[in-house]
């Protein structure tokens, strides 16, 4: 008689069997899947750069009278969302100061005298009455005043700094401003920020000008900072940053992103 043969199907086991499962589930009736390499997921922390460089200036009245470049090592990077997290996190850690504390059995009132004899009396063996087991004795492992510390690198400081200016021009919440010629009148600051809308505010000098911190002190929202001291965390928290040219020059310097 003659053998009738028959095709065995070779019957794949282990790890390969599920990339081939799940490969034949991906091609279906859409087509096969294609992957582009390079692809950046959406899980990344890296935003894009900005792609405009150039922000408008507005004079004092409100108007706008130009447009103001800016340079690119500073506001033109990509954002890294996780820093300036870990940034914002630094900055609000160091202005904590904790403040709760407890008495120990040694400092809260009382005799240290033992309130009763050892044996004889049937009870249990307790010694002072300062006890941390009695009410009104001390509390073991309660808590102290103390000031907790956190730093960042001196590279991290600068990339965080740098990460927050250029998600302010991604956001187009960057403005250039001619704020050195102000009075130093309230009025005219408030009409300033009525006019272009401000909700928050960090205006960004170059050095401390009297007549600007003056104008802008008793209006809420508004901050005025030196570029020597402008750190991640207060441009973060205001909405909108307002420089001034000589501000900008002044961001170029080291001094300007030593302090975060």
């Amino acid at each position: 008689m003659p053998v009738k043969k028959i095709a065995v199907k070779k019957t794949v086991r282990g790890p390969a069997a599920s990339v081939s499962r799940r490969a034949s589930s991906l091609s279906g009736s859409t087509g096969s899947l294609r992957l582009r390499a390079g692809t950046p997921s959406s899980a990344s922390p890296l935003t894009s750069r900005p792609r405009s460089l150039s922000v408008p200036v507005y004079s004092l009245a409100g108007r706008a009278v130009g447009t103001l470049a800016l340079p690119k090592e500073i506001f033109g990077q990509k954002v890294n969302k996780k820093l300036l997290a870990q940034a914002v996190r630094v900055y609000t850690t160091n202005q904590k100061v904790l403040l709760g504390s407890t008495k120990t059995r040694g400092e809260v009132e009382g005799s240290t005298a033992k309130i009763y004899r050892q044996k004889g009396t049937g009870r249990a063996r307790h010694g002072a009455i300062r006890a941390p087991i009695f009410v009104g004795g001390g509390i073991v492992f309660g808590p102290k005043p103390r000031k907790v510390q956190l730093e960042l690198p001196q590279k991290m400081k600068k990339a965080a700094l740098i990460g927050a200016l250029s998600s302010k021009l991604l956001d187009k919440n960057i403005i250039g401003l001619d704020i050195e010629k102000i009075s130093g009148k309230t009025k005219e600051m408030a009409n300033l920020v009525k006019e272009l809308k401000l909700r928050t505010a960090l205006i960004v000098t170059d050095k401390k000008v009297e007549s600007i911190v003056r104008a802008a002190r008793n209006i809420p929202g508004l901050t005025v900072i030196p570029a020597s001291q402008l750190n991640a965390y207060e441009i973060l928290r205001h909405r909108s940053v307002i420089l001034s040219k000589a501000a900008i020059e002044a961001l170029g310097k080291k001094e300007a992103v030593s302090a975060l």
